[in-house]
Parts: structure tokens; C-alpha cells; sequence
């Protein structure tokens, strides 16, 4: 039997019209199956082939009655098989793009405008094959047919664009370059003008009105706000359990991270301003400059801001290696560019537990280009400013709240080009700073909260009137937040029992504390008076209060005592992989996670429990064995079950040493971290195997059912 392949291709084209159409009007009471859902997702991958074919074909069939052409029957066989083959492909394309459309990443007005005037395409294609051999078809009617055909492939491509790359996409370098002008400081909205504008380059390609990935619409505060489909983008105030700060700090690798791995992603520094922005409470209603010019917020907003205070000049250096730039930002030390094409760099560090003077050393290679560094809060000391002398070209320095008593500022006087410097909170003297300003070049200094009295000040304004000298804090009505006190301890492990001072720099302060991790009070906890012994293991947790000020932050120190450091650690069952805390390191690595549980330093159980070995080269004598956890009830933030301790000579031959399990978990448990310590009698080892078993079901009385409890674990301590 002799197959016609012409009318076979015709009634198929024919069946893929009437299904298209069918799709058109009821595809939504239609439901698709899985396994037609990769059908869908070819879409892009054949859709350029059909656009190809149907402009050859409508192009030639806009010619086909010329004189030339009209008996030419290989010209007429050949724009007809052409015709016929990509209205097929069309219509199979256009019902591909129906079954991609009803993924939850596609939706609003654009898909719309986009699916219609595809199968617009694919109809006109097809009356126009049907038709042409009629009659009454002549060249006006194929000069119609083939420009409809055109313009609706060129809107069913601009309408695509537009849903898979942003509606401004083409135009994009060019309105860039035309808006290249950034807002002046004074006059920026936080929001409207610094955050914003991140998520306008970086997420509204998916997260638009007519697009709206996952159900969320990010192109204005509305959309943020309510969130998508996996729900809350963010929680004001609380960046460490916002959804938006995890999925951008995910490895780029991970399905969950965003912007997908090939998209542009988001630089150090807008990471930065999105987590001070939700730390902020998420303002909408505040202008940069209304933030208190130490505000952190403001310091990173000012980068991407015509700057206020840092003038426009011609450096006498290059742009610094992006590599060195990219090798050296990191989650407590971050590098922006003064402006956009600008050689000069802004460094500001983050994480007082972190700081040793040697990361100042580590920023070498970028010396020439740093014109403002940023140390307020860190642990520096006097000696540790000569490693400050060797950035030559440094215009801005903040030692805010450092343990600077004032000799060291010496090492300062050849920076030449230094014009701000900010000593508040400082132990400095009047007298070191009128030895420094008499050799030094800066014309403002801030010396807030320091030994230095106002009659000291004074003087030290009258002898130096080519310096502005802020000496007070501005009384603007508005209360001002306490930093965080000062500890003698240099980091949460300890081999012998020592004595915790605290300290404060602004005077008639009360530092109230806890030592079990809990939440300090300004009534009931503990009143700071003098030195704590520390011989056992504590969670040292304190609050700077003082009347007609706000209460700082909780500064949150674990003392543990650590006497024998594994050599090597590995998991035997590994956590979520977007919680790892840095792999199995994380659990000897001396460094504690705080109550910000994003920090890096914990690590994650959901469906498994924690099953990790610790190894030693040779063996130790062990009583004891520890691990840090935390609990947070009302993130779903759970501490362990029960926590096993086994050792052994190796890790084929272990036995149980201990156990201890915990009670049942309250809806009003206390947020702390901790440490679970199994004791036993004195045994020598070379390999422990650690196992905490995880909450597995939600808790009846905790609000969202849906919710998954997470147990978070740290270091491991072995004495």
C-alpha cells in the first residue's frame, strides 16, 4: 500500500489544530501528566527551528505570483512542503510551550500575550496552506497572510524574551548606560533607591507580574512582603531565619540557591545590604541619611550612592586583581568599590570572634586601592596599627569601640592622604591624640565616648582648628542603641579556668548576664560587678542597658573547656546539604555558632541523625565528651533527643560509653545554645563515634504542621 506522506502530514497538522485550540480554551480544567511535563520543557529547545522555516516559507510565498515564480512548479513544491513542515512544527512547539506554561514558575498577563499570539502564528500558517491553491486566493491575500505570520512571530518572540529574560532584556545595556547616574547619598530612600534596584537586576527576570516564579512577585514591597509559594521571603528583623538570606547564601550547585547558577548572581556587597535591610525591620520609609552614620546599613548602602563624604578625585593607581578582590570577600570581611569603573576600595570587617590582625596582613595585594577601611568593634590593639601604616593611599579609617588606648596612633601620622578617623569608644588620651594631631594630616576626627573630657576637648579644638573634632553624641530625641560590652576572653575554648571581665565603654552602663545562654533581662538577670570564675563549661550571654538608651544586642560567648583536639573528623551520616557548616571540620574546628544560626558555623539534621567519628593519632585518656547545640522552638530549631558517645581503638572496634536524652521540648522553651555532655569513667581512645538522634515529627502544639523540626550541632568537645 503506497503511504501519502503529504496527507498524512495534512491531517496531523489538521488533529494538532483542533487539540491546540482545545487547549486554548479548556487547557486549565485539564490536568498534565508528569510524564508529558519534559515535553513541555523542549519548548525552547524547538521553537527557533519553526520560526526559521515559516519566515523562509512566508517570504517566499509573499513572491509566489511574479511573473517568474508563478509556473515554476519546483518553487511552488518546494514553499509548500516548506509551509506544510514548520506550521507542523509550530503547532507542536505551541502546544509544548501550553504544557510549560502550567509549571508554577510561569503565570500573569505576559504568558498570555505570549501563548495567544503563538498559536495565532500557527493558525495563520495553517489557513494560509489550506487556502492557497483556492481560487480566490491571490497575491493580495498571500502578501496579508505572510505579514501577519511575520509580525505575530515577532511578538510571540518579543513576548517570550520577555517571560524568560526580563522585560527590558534588549535594551538593558543601553538604559543602564543612560541611567548611569546614582543617587546622591542625602537624597537616597533605603529602599526605592539601594534595595530595590538589586532586586531589579537580579530577580525580576523570574519573579515579575508575568512571570512570577514559585508564586512570587518581587517588583515591588507588596509582592516581597507576602511572599511565594514556599511562603515568607523574609521575617523583618530577623535576617538568620529569613527564606531570601538562605536561598542566596546556598551553594551556587543547589537547585534551591538564587539567582540560578546561570544568572547573574548577587556581589558580597548587595548580599550585605539585603541582610542589614531585613535586619532593619525592613524599612520602607526611611531615607539613608536619616541612619546614624556608623549604621551599617548605611555604610554598605553608601557604596552604590554618589558618595557624601569620599570626593571624586583621580587616583594615581590602578584597579586592583577582581580575583584578589573575589579571593579576599568573605562572610566577616567585605570589599566594594568606591563607585562603579572606580579603582578605589572600601573594606569594611564583620565578626569581632573572627578578627586577628593577620587579615589585615592578608589584604596586600589590594593596599594601593583601599581608601576606607572600616574596624569598628574589632579586638585591635595599639601594636596592631603599624600594620595600618602600609595602606598609603587610606582616606577614611574607623577604630570605633577597638581596644585602642592611644600610643599606637603614632604609626598613623605618615598616612598622607588621611582625612577622617574615628577613635569613639576608644580608651585614647588627650594627650595621645595631641601628639598625633600635631604630625597628622586628618581634618575630622570623631572622639565619642572615649577618656578624653570636654574640657580636654576643648582645648584640643582650640590648638587644631584646621580639625573638626566631634567630641558628644547629638541629641536628636530619638534614643540611641548601646553597643555590645567587652570581654578579657579571646575565644569560647579554654585548657585552665581563668576569671571573664566585661567591660563598657560608655560611662553609668549595667551589664546584666546568664551563663546558661538564655536571654538576659534588665530587672531579674544577673548584675555584672566584678570578674566570673570560669572552670566549667557556660554559655556567657550579656546586654548593655542604661536609662534612656536602647538595650545592645545579646553578645553571646561559649566557654567550654577542650582538652584533647581531634586530628580528623568524618560523617557517617551527613546533614541537609545546604546546612553542612563548612563539612566535617566544622566539629574541631575550635570556631562556636551563635544565635544567628546562618553564621556558617552549625550544622544541619533533618531527616538523619547526626553520626560523625573523631580520630587521634595517638591515644588520649577521655571522661567526657560534649557537643554544642541549640534551641530556638519557635523556628522549629530543636535540640537533640538523645546524644551517644562510643569509643574504641578504632572504628571497628567501639563500645557505648554514655548516653544522655532530653525531656519533652515546651512551646515556651528558652532560645540558647548549650552544650550536652556525656561523662563516664576515664578510658583511653583513639577513635569516638558521636550519634545525636533528631526530633522526627513536629511537635502537636507548634503552629505551621507543615513544618520540618531541624536539629543544629557544633563543636565537639572531648576532655
Amino acid at each position: 500500500m503506497k503511504i501519502n506522506l503529504k496527507g498524512l502530514a495534512e491531517n496531523l497538522l489538521f488533529t494538532l489544530d483542533v487539540f491546540l485550540l482545545f487547549l486554548l480554551f479548556f487547557g486549565s480544567k485539564v490536568s498534565i501528566p508528569v510524564w508529558l511535563q519534559p515535553l513541555g520543557r523542549m519548548h525552547p529547545m524547538l521553537l527557533h527551528f519553526p520560526i526559521t522555516l515559516l519566515m523562509l516559507a512566508v517570504l517566499l510565498e509573499f513572491f509566489r505570483f511574479r511573473a517568474t515564480y508563478a509556473k515554476e512548479t519546483l518553487y511552488l513544491n518546494f514553499t509548500t512542503g516548506l509551509l506544510l513542515t514548520g506550521s507542523l512544527l509550530a503547532a507542536v512547539t505551541a502546544i509544548m510551550g501550553i504544557f510549560l506554561s502550567r509549571e508554577p514558575a510561569y503565570g500573569g498577563n505576559m504568558l498570555g500575550w505570549h501563548k495567544w499570539t503563538g498559536a495565532g502564528v500557527v493558525f495563520a500558517a495553517s489557513l494560509i496552506y489550506w487556502s492557497r491553491e483556492k481560487s480566490w486566493y491571490k497575491a493580495p491575500l498571500a502578501g496579508t497572510g505572510a505579514l501577519i505570520v511575520v509580525l505575530g512571530l515577532i511578538f510571540a518572540g518579543h513576548y517570550g524574551a520577555v517571560l524568560t529574560h526580563g522585560e527590558n532584556f534588549v535594551m538593558e545595556p543601553i538604559s543602564k548606560t543612560a541611567a548611569g547616574s546614582k543617587v546622591p547619598l542625602e537624597d537616597a530612600r533605603v529602599f526605592e533607591d539601594v534595595v530595590m534596584p538589586i532586586f531589579s537586576q537580579k530577580c525580576l527576570n523570574c519573579h515579575n507580574p508575568d512571570k512570577a516564579k514559585g508564586g512570587l512577585v518581587m517588583s515591588d514591597f507588596a509582592g516581597l512582603n507576602k511572599g511565594g509559594k514556599t511562603g515568607k521571603l523574609f521575617v523583618a528583623g530577623k535576617p538568620e531565619i529569613s527564606l531570601l538570606l538562605q536561598r542566596l547564601h546556598l551553594p551556587e550547585d543547589d537547585k534551591k540557591h538564587m539567582p540560578p547558577k546561570d544568572q547573574t548572581q548577587l556581589t558580597a556587597g548587595e548580599m550585605d545590604i539585603l541582610y542589614h535591610w531585613v535586619k532593619q525591620n525592613a524599612v520602607t520609609d526611611k531615607k539613608v541619611a536619616d541612619l546614624p552614620a556608623d549604621d551599617s546599613l548605611r555604610m554598605v548602602s553608601a557604596v552604590y550612592l554618589a558618595p557624601a563624604e569620599v570626593p571624586d578625585e583621580d587616583y594615581d593607581f590602578g584597579a586592583a586583581d577582581e580575583d584578589d578582590i573575589r579571593k579576599l570577600s568573605n562572610n566577616y570581611r567585605v570589599i566594594y568599590p568606591l563607585a562603579r569603573n572606580s579603582p578605589a576600595l572600601l573594606v569594611n570587617f564583620y565578626n569581632k570572634a573572627n578578627f586577628k590582625p593577620e587579615l589585615l596582613k592578608e589584604l596586600e595585594p589590594l593596599k594601593k586601592q583601599i581608601i576606607a577601611l572600616n574596624l569598628s568593634s574589632m579586638p585591635l590593639k595599639d601594636a596592631d596599627l603599624k600594620l595600618i601604616s602600609g595602606f598609603r593611599n587610606l582616606r577614611k579609617l574607623s577604630l570605633n569601640y577597638s581596644d585602642l588606648e592611644g600610643p599606637g596612633l603614632q604609626e598613623l601620622t605618615g598616612l598622607e592622604h588621611l582625612h577622617s578617623l574615628s577613635l569613639s569608644g576608644t580608651g585614647v588620651s588627650a594627650k595621645a591624640v595631641h601628639d598625633f594631631l600635631k604630625k597628622s594630616m586628618v581634618k575630622h576626627l570623631a572622639l565619642w565616648n572615649t577618656p578624653v573630657k570636654d574640657k580636654q576637648l576643648q582645648q584640643l579644638q582650640r590648638d587644631n582648628r584646621q580639625v573638626r573634632i566631634e567630641g558628644g553624641f547629638r541629641d536628636e530625641g530619638k534614643p540611641i542603641k548601646l553597643n555590645q560590652p567587652k570581654l578579657n576572653a579571646e575565644g569560647s575554648l579554654y585548657s585552665k579556668p581563668f576569671r571573664l571581665e566585661a567591660t563598657h565603654p560608655v560611662r553609668g552602663v549595667s551589664i546584666r548576664y546568664t551563663l546558661d545562654g538564655s536571654q538576659p533581662d534588665s530587672l531579674n538577670s544577673a548584675l555584672y560587678t566584678a570578674p566570673i570564675p570560669v572552670g566549667e563549661d557556660i554559655v556567657f550571654t550579656a546586654r548593655a542597658y542604661k536609662k534612656g538608651w536602647t538595650a545592645s544586642d545579646p553578645l553571646v560567648l561559649p566557654l567550654y573547656r577542650n582538652s584533647h583536639k581531634a586530628d580528623s573528623a568524618v560523617h557517617v551520616q551527613g546533614p541537609r546539604p545546604d546546612l553542612n557548616g563548612g563539612g566535617p571540620p566544622a566539629l574541631i574546628d575550635g570556631r562556636f555558632g551563635s544565635l544567628n544560626i546562618y553564621n556558617g558555623f552549625w550544622i544541619g539534621y533533618v531527616d538523619n541523625p547526626m553520626e560523625s567519628l573523631l580520630f587521634y593519632k595517638q591515644p588520649v585518656e577521655v571522661s567526657s565528651v560534649g557537643i554544642n547545640v541549640v534551641s530556638q522552638v519557635k523556628n522549629a530549631f530543636f535540640p537533640p533527643l538523645s546524644f551517644e558517645v562510643w569509643g574504641g581503638p578504632d572504628k571497628q572496634h567501639l563500645r557505648m560509653l554514655g548516653v544522655v536524652r532530653s525531656g519533652a521540648f515546651r512551646q515556651d522553651d528558652p532560645e540558647k545554645i548549650y552544650n550536652i555532655v556525656v561523662r563516664f569513667k576515664p578510658v583511653r581512645l583513639s577513635c569516638i563515634r558521636v550519634v545525636a538522634r533528631n526530633l522526627k515529627k513536629i511537635p502537636s502544639w507548634y503552629p505551621d504542621q507543615k513544618m520540618k523540626p531541624i536539629m543544629f550541632v557544633d563543636e565537639v568537645l572531648v576532655n
